[in-house]
């Protein structure tokens, strides 16, 4: 008889638990061991669940991944250096993972100013553990699934980010993500501070081989002190086999801005999880979002932003477009706690339908217990408009252009949002990449 989910990763971490970054630290061993009793007794989630009503995870469950690559770094070949160059994004401080393993040869980090760290978390275990400590200690006990046991229990590596008091970033740093291994899972772990009235861009890849079946579990963390301004935008490009479950944390203090962006193109089954508190007044944040799906992918965003203090502004703005008989989940929850008084929020999510068998799920939420706000949400879920087709037809474009255009129209509203030139350059080739050629020559 086969090992169980929670029997498979007991054996994995005792196979793998010497060679797991900071190793020698009392704190963090207790924490992992911690995480990992956690998942042994609730699994992974299920359809039961509340927040996983509509995701069902059972086709991850079933899969045995490894969780440390089979092959030492030196057997990465000629062509995933191909495959980073084709990745990475011009003007940026570059950090590259392969296979969930920082790669210094094909990281370029470039000049960094003063009060800018930026590092492996691997590196930083070694260097500066006691910056961590806090920060992943307050976690235990308290997760919100067993894939965040998973991922505090195997964390390995991921991006270390520091900006010192006022220190600022004027390129964004990119931290590309690479998958090239069947058969591995990597729980990649991000950590961003930014101190008071820093300010600094991040862009979150995460790409994989075509046809590889594979998994990652990333955990993300920022901290936005007072009057930081700190972006993080989300690309995900996995493999169409492969599994891709993510969560962000924010905690936001007094003055900070925070912009998120979360892009999911690839994978079969993908959940991203972002949660925000603006936890001191006069905080802002915006979450844009833009899910496009075939085939029979899945893809879900559950998103939660708290609003503790008075004087919070919140904007959300997700788009989905599904084709074929893909599946997507958008749930938005925005929570208005007593003591925030003169709240404004709004949050808007709206669907594309381009086949019969697409299914979308969406529940934006409000949660208001205060009495001087100004919030509002809504969803739509609907078709390519029958006049907006009308016109374009009556103008000579032929009906595939015209539904293309209208689709790329649709969808180009989320990317043109974007602050960041080479992230909105790299989204629209992506987007005119889907175009027929005749299409391209009418844009």
């Amino acid at each position: 008889m086969s090992a169980t989910a929670p029997e498979h990763y007991l054996a994995e971490f005792t196979r793998v638990e010497a060679i797991l970054p900071g190793r020698r630290l009392p704190w963090l061993t207790r924490a992992r061991k911690e995480a990992l009793a956690h998942f042994a007794q609730a699994g992974f989630p299920t359809l039961r669940q509340e927040d996983w009503k509509y995701t069902n995870v059972a086709a991850l469950e079933r899969n045995r991944f490894a969780v440390s690559p089979q092959h030492p770094d030196d057997a990465l070949n000629a062509a995933v250096s191909v495959q980073i160059e084709m990745l990475a994004l011009p003007d940026t401080h570059l950090l590259v993972f392969v296979n969930g393993r920082h790669q210094p040869q094909w990281s370029h980090l470039g000049a960094l100013p003063s009060g800018v760290t930026l590092t492996s978390l691997a590196a930083a275990l070694e260097r500066e553990p006691e910056l961590l400590e806090d920060l992943i200690c307050r976690r235990a006990h308290n997760y919100p699934s067993g894939f965040a046991a998973l991922n505090a229990a195997f964390m390995a590596d991921g991006a270390y980010i520091r900006l010192a008091a006022g220190a600022a970033l004027e390129n964004p740093i990119h931290l590309l993500f690479l998958a090239t291994e069947p058969g591995l899972v990597t729980h990649p772990r991000n950590v961003v501070i930014a101190e008071e009235g820093s300010r600094v861009a991040i862009v979150e890849h995460h790409a994989g081989t075509n046809g590889l079946t594979y998994s990652t579990n990333t955990l993300t963390d920022i901290i936005a002190a007072r009057d930081a301004q700190v972006e993080h935008h989300k690309l995900q490009q996995e493999s169409l086999k492969a599994f891709h479950i993510a969560s962000v944390n924010v905690d936001q203090q007094h003055g900070s801005r925070f912009a998120s962006s979360s892009f999911a193109l690839g994978g079969e089954l993908a959940r991203v999880d972002i949660n925000v508190g603006l936890n001191a007044e006069h905080t802002e944040c915006t979450l844009n979002g833009l899910y496009m799906t075939g085939g029979r992918q899945h893809v879900d965003h559950h998103t939660r932003i708290d609003h503790t203090k008075p004087h919070g502004k919140s904007r959300e703005f997700y788009k989905g477009v599904l084709t074929g008989a893909s599946r997507a989940v958008f749930n938005g929850k925005v929570v208005v706690h007593p003591d925030a008084q003169q709240t404004d929020a709004n949050q808007s999510n709206r669907n594309l339908l381009l086949s019969e068998n697409a299914e979308v799920d969406t529940k934006p939420q409000l949660e208001i217990y205060a009495d001087n706000v100004k919030c509002s949400h809504g969803a739509t879920v609907g078709q390519l408009d029958a006049d907006q087709i009308y016109y374009l037809r009556s103008r000579g474009v032929d009906d595939i252009s015209a539904r293309a255009l209208l689709t790329f129209a649709f969808a180009e509203d989320v990317v043109e949002r974007l602050s960041l030139a080479p992230l909105r350059s790299r989204l629209e080739k992506l987007l005119l990449g889907q175009l027929p050629e005749q299409v391209k020559e009418l844009l």
